[in-house]
């Protein structure tokens, strides 16, 4: 399932949880204050497949780096522009514009290389105090805004954004030496050859951006605007590929599948408008017909979806994330009971995916509100979700109305104040956790984490 969180360039971290849109299940985090339409910004993307394929393509250059692939987490932007940085730990952050301008898996996995030579290289943006327990889509937010200046401590980029030159504060904030981003290339090239793999994605990639440094800054993409890149660089890169044992190697067999899907899926959910001369009637590939499927869906055409959905399933009948998108075509559309088949065989087929579990959580909550049994199923597989997806606000909000209907407020009222701390809502936050503690047995593991709670609020307090 593939839903997005819209992210607030506002100086405050408080969000509001809006409803779910029709197509696409969205957790849009709204500004605290007005913005002009248009204006959102960035937004964060979860899906699972995605997720999945490019944690496998970079898990072998991950380990030639000696980091753990479980402590590297993929984020995925939903932004027309070509970009990708390091932030908040070992998280890297990439633009679905340039997962859908690059021609090949190798370019992506080169690119993720290349955001592995700053983690090791301790080129870190990192964040600080009620950041470190802060979503996603709140450290997103901060980094890209009014916050960049505050995780700094550099006022002049707070003021440039209150110029509204908040363009120029974030290429500043972002920005790495060209000593740091040779450093970064110079490592990528070395976990690629330690992981076996022919490094002329990193190549082309850069020869793309070349170019683009001759042109005025405006007109520049955003990963040049922040990866200075030279000809030396280049050169380097290119010196670095003829050195390379693997530059004959060609790509594995399924990335090409993968990469073609992947981009269909973009396509259909983020340009729908698009599908039809991007995939035209000659094109009978599984991956054309996966945008159709998406598109149709994304336009409101219920049975055209369902139709083009079973006929996809008829070929794949075990694939987890074919089975994950007709669930929740079925539930956008007031089907939810038949949707829980579905959602429940993809998670017997992928029981790591805490996406799809959640989403399966979600539709046992919403298939009957009087229904325990159902609820409490939904309890367990929202427990362990949340183990995975730890910044997850939208997993506290379903445990929070989980617990409401059965009864246990305290516990609910625990889940709030996760949500909350989560979002940045720090004084609801504490509120609500001072409820659940309050009704909690003393001792027991959600006392004591309500008390966590309480005791991070006030250190960040007496940090700040």
């Amino acid at each position: 399932m593939l839903y997005m969180n819209h992210t607030s360039f506002a100086p405050s971290l408080n969000r509001a949880l809006s409803v779910f849109c029709a197509f696409i299940m969205i957790l849009a985090l709204l500004p605290s204050v007005a913005t002009a339409r248009g204006s959102q910004g960035p937004v964060i993307i979860r899906d699972t497949e995605i997720e999945n394929i490019l944690k496998s393509w970079a898990e072998p250059v991950i380990k030639a780096a000696e980091l753990d692939p479980a402590a590297i987490k993929i984020i995925l932007v939903q932004d027309p522009n070509i970009n990708a940085f390091v932030a908040g730990g070992a998280n890297i952050f990439i633009y679905t514009g340039l997962l859908t301008r690059s021609e090949s898996a190798s370019e992506i996995i080169s690119v993720m290389a290349h955001e592995l030579g700053h983690i090791r290289g301790g080129h870190l943006v990192r964040a600080r105090g009620a950041l470190q327990n802060a979503s996603y889509e709140s450290l997103l937010g901060t980094l890209l805004g009014l916050g960049a200046a505050v995780l700094t401590g550099e006022g002049g980029l707070a003021t440039a954004i209150v110029a509204g030159s908040q363009s120029i504060a974030q290429r500043k904030f972002f920005a790495f030496s060209r000593v740091q981003e040779s450093s970064a290339d110079q490592a990528a090239l070395d976990y690629m050859e330690k992981a076996k793999m022919n490094p002329e994605g990193l190549v082309s990639f850069m020869r793309k951006l070349e170019g683009e440094e001759l042109v005025p800054a405006a007109q520049q993409s955003q990963y040049i605007r922040t990866h200075p890149l030279t000809r030396d660089r280049v050169e380097a890169l290119e010196a670095g590929l003829k050195r390379s044992d693997y530059k004959a190697k060609g790509p594995e067999a399924l990335w090409q599948e993968q990469h073609n899907r992947m981009l269909a899926k973009l396509v259909g959910f983020v340009t729908p408008e698009q599908v039809d001369w991007k995939y035209d009637d000659r094109n009978l590939s599984v991956a054309a017909d996966y945008a159709r499927t998406i598109a149709a869906y994304r336009q409101n055409e219920t049975g055209v979806a369902l139709k083009k959905m079973d006929d996809l399933l008829a070929q794949e009948p075990d694939n987890p994330y074919f089975l994950e998108l007709k669930g929740q075509i079925l539930v956008e559309f007031g089907q939810v009971e038949s949707a829980l088949p579905s959602y429940r065989y993809a998670v017997e087929i992928l029981p790591a995916a805490s996406l799809i579990r959640t989403a399966y959580a979600h539709a046992l909550i919403e298939s009957d509100s009087k229904n325990k049994p159902r609820t409490n199923e939904a309890v367990v597989h929202l427990q362990r979700a949340v183990k995975d997806e730890p910044r997850s606000p939208r997993i506290h909000r379903l445990l929070a109305t989980a617990y409401g209907r059965l009864g246990q407020e305290h516990r609910a009222k625990l889940h709030l104040a996760e949500e909350a701390l989560l979002k940045g809502q720090i004084s609801y936050a504490k509120r609500q956790a001072k409820a659940a503690l309050a009704g909690l047995k003393k001792e027991s593991n959600p006392w004591l984490r309500a008390q966590d709670i309480l005791n991070f609020i006030e250190q960040v307090a007496e940090k700040n």
